[in-house]
């Protein structure tokens, strides 16, 4: 059984914000932001838009170090991200050594048909600066 995804204006609205964000955001985030631009639509309306949407890899999803999970709307293909800890603000990145290394890793061990996934979290140079006064 195949589901079907509705394109209802709440979802269009979850869409259009994350389009126009440069970092990743929780659904709480993203509720609050649509609330506070005057869009009247619902936190289980955002996570299920957000579920749905990650589903059909329209965002990518990282989980934080605090363990929430966070969405952005990326380029397509596999990339990697680097994320501030204390902004969001994120940059994607290519790690074509890292590609080689995990293939080479799991055939280490005998392992076929793996996949990964990396996130590298840190200090944006604005934020470093900030902590450095």
């Amino acid at each position: 059984m195949t589901s079907t995804r509705r394109n209802t204006w709440q979802r269009a609205a979850v869409r259009d914000f994350l389009v126009g964000c440069d970092d990743f955001k929780t659904a709480q985030q993203v509720h609050a932001e649509l609330q506070g631009s005057g869009d009247r639509v619902g936190l289980a309306t955002v996570y299920r838009a957000l579920q749905s949407m990650a589903d059909a890899h329209e965002v990518d999803i990282v989980r934080t170090p605090e363990g929430e999970v966070a969405y952005r709307a990326c380029t397509p293909g596999h990339h990697h991200h680097l994320v501030c800890r204390e902004c969001a603000f994120t940059v994607e990145i290519e790690a074509e050594a890292v590609e080689e290394w995990a293939g080479s890793v799991a055939r280490q061990h005998g392992f076929t048909d793996a996949g990964h996934e990396l996130e590298i979290f840190g200090l944006c140079a604005d934020c470093s600066a900030l902590e450095e006064r």
